[in-house]
């Protein structure tokens, strides 16, 4: 069973799922995390501004409902003590105006002015810090009561200034001027004890935000987390796998979509099988139907060979010929039916403790390959093994290496054991792999520290481009354009199934071949066996 070929599935699965850093990663940025935090930020946002507003407005009502009512108490109780007051005072006679003055104000301080006299309800109280210029300027324009709002030593004042008018039509201003200073930390107090009440209410918003986003994001998450479960199921080969259609919103559409696509691929998946499982069982049956046709076209060439050299020589040349492609025809049917037994499941291993240096040579020299591969052979190497299968994976890898390699080919049985020697990893000599690698690398994550039995096939030949290594496994591929036919090819082109066997046959036993561009050129194909079999792997 020669030629180079193999299966579609040298290629090695992907492991479901993602590593423990991408999944944190995603649970760090997921929706969930997103709505919650925008529920959050938004409820924060809504409650400062609504505290800053609620500050404000409730700021302004007071200061304006105390600077009226102070504004109109100092305009009452002026007016009222000005009726019986004579001018010009004295500092005495203005010292008892401010006086009066503030008694009915709820002992305010006072400070009356007369020209160059000043008087103050409380002689120990400062008032220059208080009463600014400006409003004395405006006081003394005569425009009526004016206000202002002053920090004095970091408190808060309220100082009302008017000018005393004469009663006569005019109301002339008669240079006497009063004003009272109100003290507004109560007010302050007040308006501060408002904030932090305020204040002390965002915490409660949020926390009430973060649970209604909590219970928002399970809502819409929940269909959305059973669609990805299903997604997954449906990936890895469950095409079985369903959503409950629940509503008709969106995510219900979404969902009745979801199905209706599984349904269309489940469907086409089961036509699929069935024709493959046709087309396996015409196979089998057209290979199985040839063998006895086969079997007497084979006596009849051989018969013709023995005598072909008593024919002319045309006729010799067409007996030779008819016998070449006879055996060629009886090998692809052998090799359509093997293929068959494989993709059928019926193949069983026929195990037992082999010395492998032996059955290499003994495979070599069945075919009359001795003296043209050279063998490097660990003679203390056993394994339990099937020593028929064995014999077919060497002589397909051996095949192909005389037919479309060059010599020197070499023959190399060793060991190795350990992390990091395990199939695809390219232990020893530094190298580039291909196609099965990717199998090899799988085989090799599940036997870390175990070891293995290598089988080496290497040859000088111009060797394979990547796109042909990538292939060189799949079924009836042929890269003869890219590889040169040696004089020892004497029995025709290969069926294109050899490696494809060979390859069943390694994962058989547990292990895989690997393909690789040899360090001086050519190719290196490697054989991967378990070398001591587990329970659990056995047949």
């Amino acid at each position: 069973m020669s030629g180079t070929g193999g299966t579609g599935r040298a290629g090695g699965s992907r492991p479901a799922g993602g590593s423990p850093k991408r999944r944190s990663r995603r649970l760090a940025g997921g929706l969930r995390t997103r709505l919650v935090v925008t529920f959050v930020v938004v409820a924060l946002i809504s409650a400062v501004t609504a505290t800053a507003l609620a500050y404000r407005d409730a700021r302004t009502a007071v200061l304006r409902r105390t600077q009226d009512a102070a504004v109109n108490d100092v305009r009452t109780r002026v007016t009222a003590v000005a009726a019986d007051f004579d001018l010009p005072p004295d500092q005495r006679s203005l010292a008892r105006f401010a006086a009066k003055v503030s008694d009915g104000l709820g002992a305010r301080i006072v400070v009356a002015r007369y020209q160059d006299l000043v008087a103050v309800s409380d002689p120990l109280a400062a008032t220059e810090g208080r009463i600014t210029v400006e409003l004395r300027s405006a006081v003394r324009a005569g425009d009526g009561t004016r206000f202002q709002r002053v920090m004095w030593r970091d408190e808060p004042y309220l100082v009302v200034g008017m000018p005393v008018t004469y009663a006569d039509g005019d109301r002339r201003p008669s240079g006497l001027e009063v004003f009272a200073i109100t003290d507004l930390r109560a007010e302050r107090d007040d308006t501060a004890a408002l904030l932090d009440s305020v204040r002390a209410g965002v915490l409660p918003v949020v926390v009430l935000a973060a649970v209604l986003a909590l219970l928002a994001a399970g809502t819409v998450l929940r269909p959305v987390r059973k669609l990805g479960r299903a997604t997954r199921e449906l990936a890895e080969g469950d095409l079985g796998s369903r959503v409950a259609v629940k509503g008709h919103d969106e995510l219900a559409d979404l969902a009745r979509t979801f199905n209706e696509t599984a349904d269309a691929l489940q469907a086409s998946d089961a036509r699929l099988r069935e024709q493959e499982a046709k087309a396996r069982r015409f196979v089998a049956d057209v290979s199985h139907e040839l063998r006895t046709p086969l079997a007497a076209m084979t006596m009849v060439a051989t018969v013709l060979e023995e005598d072909a050299d008593q024919l002319p020589p045309d006729a010799a040349r067409a007996a030779r010929t008819v016998g070449a492609e006879t055996a060629r025809l009886s090998r692809l049917v052998e090799d359509l039916m093997e293929i068959s037994r494989f993709d059928a499941n019926a193949i069983r291993l026929n195990a037992a403790e082999t010395g492998l240096a032996d059955t290499v040579r003994a495979s070599l020299a069945l075919r009359g390959w001795t003296d043209l591969v050279a063998v490097r052979l660990d003679e203390g190497v056993r394994a339990v093994v099937d020593r028929r299968r064995v014999d077919v994976i060497v002589a397909n890898l051996v095949g192909n290496a005389l037919r479309h390699g060059a010599p020197p080919v070499t023959v190399t049985l060793a060991t190795r054991t350990g992390t990091g020697s395990g199939p695809g990893t390219g232990s020893g000599t530094p190298r580039t792999t291909t196609g099965a690698s990717a199998v090899a690398g799988a085989v090799a994550g599940e036997g870390e520290g175990e070891e293995w039995v290598t089988v080496e096939v290497a040859d000088h030949g111009p060797g394979l481009p990547p796109e042909a290594r990538e292939r060189v496994f799949d079924r009836f591929y042929k890269a003869d354009t890219a590889r040169t036919r040696s004089a020892a090819d004497t029995g025709g082109q290969g069926s294109g199934l050899g490696t494809a066997i060979a390859l069943e046959n390694a994962r058989l036993h547990g292990g895989t071949i690997d393909v690789a561009e040899g360090p001086e050129g050519g190719m290196v194909f490697t054989l991967w066996l378990p070398l001591r079999r587990t329970g659990e792997d056995a047949e």
